[in-house]
């Protein structure tokens, strides 16, 4: 994962849980997602699976 993909994940989760899954939900509709206005979509889809597995451990 980029630099730049990294902060975007730690600016998404600094929001705290419901805000990170808003955010996933919308990266998965392929909504507007401010934090990751910037990067390309491959990295959007990085910083989406690490949202993902960063609530994972929430979920169980």
């Amino acid at each position: 994962m980029s630099a730049k993909s990294q902060h975007c994940v730690e600016q998404l989760c600094a929001e705290g849980c419901q805000s990170v899954r808003a955010s996933i939900a919308r990266l998965e509709r392929g909504e507007p997602v401010p934090q990751v206005a910037d990067l390309s979509h491959e990295e959007r889809q990085q910083v989406l699976a690490e949202l993902r597995a960063i609530m994972a451990v929430y979920d169980e």
